[in-house]
């Protein structure tokens, strides 16, 4: 079952990422993405390296359910067209960095992938139980 969206996200779901190679892709300012990031519950922006990202982080049921929620994700950026990077940390962490590598900054095309990752029915592939830390 899937979380209902908010009416901002549900929004930025139902564009369609643009050709990163466009003349039309530019970076957002920093204002920019605060306020997009107010619409895709759960992301955050990280700097690192001098280039931000958004950052998101679930914990998955086992290794083979990360791979089985990687496939899920990768279905959808190459739909997209924009792809973000994938990392599976010990067993079953699992993060996502989405950045627009063509500018070395973010656009809204990261902010679209990300609201439209948020609508997936991940589900099936996470831990039902709190993790203590």
């Amino acid at each position: 079952m899937s979380v209902p969206a908010s009416s901002s996200e549900t929004e930025l779901a139902k564009k369609k990422c643009i050709p990163c190679q466009s003349k039309d892709i530019k970076p957002i300012s920093e204002e920019e993405a605060k306020e997009l990031l107010q619409q895709i519950p759960d992301w955050g922006i990280l700097n690192e390296d001098g280039k931000s990202k958004l950052r998101r982080s679930w914990k998955v049921k086992s290794f083979k359910k990360g791979l089985e929620f990687f496939e899920c994700v990768a279905d959808l950026a190459e739909s997209e067209g924009h792809h973000p990077d994938l990392h599976l940390v010990g067993w079953n962490n699992v993060t996502i960095d989405i950045w627009t590598h063509s500018i070395g900054y973010l656009s809204e095309n990261d902010f679209i992938l990300a609201a439209k990752i948020n609508t997936l029915d991940l589900e099936p592939f996470l831990r039902k139980k709190p993790v203590t830390k």
